[in-house]
């Protein structure tokens, strides 16, 4: 086995940071009418500003997979080219397209060379999941390097006008014209960017993260869905395919938005959050004592406290002045939220060598978990 070191960080954010009275002139009014619940929950969850790849008109700027490719070319220089990456692992939760893969989509921007590709699905671990393939790469020694990446382009699923035939069908059937707040309640959580690690199996510049162990668990032989897209949720928990609706429901209902059953959420992210960061920490016989930085991802700050909270009553007392997070600034990105903490802190110059850090992701859509311990070198 190697030793795996992530040796450079990068990142692309899209356009100009998008301020929280301006965001609805970005998506759009659904309805003609102002959202009620935006207020709320951006106070909630403390983002002041994000990224979105669309201009005022509502116009696409980049799609997931050049967002991508972007965050990678920011990786290469004159030590480290294109033509030398051997593994491209790509995470995200919003491809650009069903098929091809989201990796061979950004493998083709690229032009380089052949390399092998990993492509993760999910939601937010999804980045996390790209990351431990190319962290069992180059520990096994089946490539020398691995680029990961974590993405999405999220913004154009959540425009006013995807949401037209559904307000028009309440009209019609002489509902109240609104929708529902599983689907209102993530258009102002979620952004667009990408961020992109390098891994190697030696350490490269002044600074270098070895990378100690990753651990991921799920809980999805005992919880149902709580975060999902293409489908709805039954009365029994189970959600129905899209493949399954006829093509008049698929509009009607808004199928392919973003949904979030926020009981199910409220319930259960902080629960399982805590228990499966004991079982990671347990397993690698690490105590709070041996975490200088700890980056979490945190959809909204609201769960920040209760998620300390829930550490400290599984014994997991971190304070929060070791804790580092930049949601207020770049907003809930999903699988790239975890690729920008990490790129931040690593060109702070905060690190000192030894020094230990923590990342933290949770995913809630059917509630999986993962983390990675890494050691400045």
């Amino acid at each position: 086995m190697f030793e795996v070191y992530i040796t450079k960080t990068g990142k692309y954010l899209p356009n100009e940071a998008v301020s929280n009275e301006e965001m609805e002139g970005f998506l759009g009014f659904i309805n003609d009418t102002a959202s009620k619940a935006r207020r709320i929950i951006l106070r909630n969850n403390k983002i002041i500003s994000r990224y979105y790849a669309i201009d005022k008109e509502g116009n696409s700027t980049h799609n997931n997979a050049e967002l991508t490719r972007n965050a990678v070319a920011s990786l290469f220089d004159e030590d480290f080219t294109s033509k030398d990456m051997e593994l491209l692992s790509c995470g995200t939760s919003t491809p650009d397209v069903f098929l091809p893969s989201h990796a061979a989509m950004v493998h083709g921007l690229l032009k380089n060379q052949s390399v092998e590709l990993n492509s993760s699905s999910g939601v937010c671990c999804a980045g996390m999941n790209s990351l431990k393939f190319g962290y069992l790469s180059v520990k096994s020694g089946n490539t020398k390097n691995a680029v990961c990446t974590g993405s999405e382009k999220v913004s154009t699923w959540m425009k006013s006008n995807k949401y037209e035939q559904e307000i028009t069908n309440l009209k019609r059937l002489e509902e109240q014209p609104i929708i529902a707040f599983k689907k209102d309640f993530l258009r102002w959580m979620l952004s667009d960017g990408a961020g992109a690690f390098l891994l190697e199996n030696s350490p490269r510049g002044s600074i270098s993260l070895k990378m100690e162990w990753m651990e991921a668990y799920s809980y999805a032989h005992e919880l149902e869905a709580c975060m999902y897209a293409g489908g709805d949720k039954l009365e029994n928990g189970e959600i129905k395919p899209w493949s399954e609706y006829s093509t008049e429901a698929l509009f009607n209902d808004s199928i392919f938005s973003i949904k979030q059953d926020v009981k199910v959420l409220d319930k259960n992210i902080l629960v399982k959050g805590a228990e499966s960061m004991k079982n990671a920490m347990d397993k690698n016989n690490i105590s709070s004592d041996d975490i200088d930085y700890f980056l979490p991802h945190v959809s909204s700050n609201f769960f920040v406290d209760g998620l300390q909270k829930s550490l400290s009553e599984n014994g997991i007392d971190i304070p929060f002045e070791k804790w580092f997070m930049n949601l207020s600034k770049v907003g809930n990105v999903g699988s790239a939220s975890i690729y920008l903490a990490l790129d931040e802190l690593m060109n702070s110059g905060k690190l000192k060598k030894g020094e230990k850090i923590l990342l933290s992701v949770p995913e809630s859509g059917r509630f999986s978990f993962a983390y990675a311990y890494l050691t400045v070198y």
